[in-house]
């Protein structure tokens, strides 16, 4: 599984990535992420440096929580979906942003069926 949906918050994008890779490589993990080239800007929460990552969802959320109380900073923990099966024009997806362990607040993804980058398109203070 992978995503695109997860990020970083702004100015410590490589140095986070390099160490969650340095990290899945040590503990023999298969997970491997990279920075994308998109930021995110959020009206509550600031701005964040977009990733995405190939690996085990459970292991991508568990790595993005460690890498947040490592660099004490906020992240986006992507890749939530509504159980509904409706046929839409965007894609949807869904995150929580995170500071350690504790939730801060919600965000709703969109992008355009058919290639386009992500937009928050709602966000919401926990």
């Amino acid at each position: 599984m992978d995503s695109e949906t997860f990020g970083i918050e702004k100015g410590h994008g490589q140095e986070a990535i390099e160490w969650l890779n340095e990290e899945a490589k040590k503990d023999n993990l298969k997970f491997e992420a990279r920075l994308y080239g998109q930021e995110i800007e959020t009206q509550n929460f600031g701005a964040f440096e977009m990733f995405s990552w190939i690996g085990d969802v459970q292991t991508a959320r568990k790595m993005t929580i460690k890498v947040s109380k490592r660099f004490k900073i906020k992240v986006i923990e992507g890749g939530y979906k509504t159980k509904e099966k409706i046929f839409k024009l965007a894609k949807q997806d869904y995150g929580v942003v995170r500071k350690g362990d504790k939730v801060i607040g919600h965000l709703a993804f969109s992008a355009p069926v058919l290639g386009g980058k992500w937009k928050v398109s709602e966000e919401e203070l926990r």
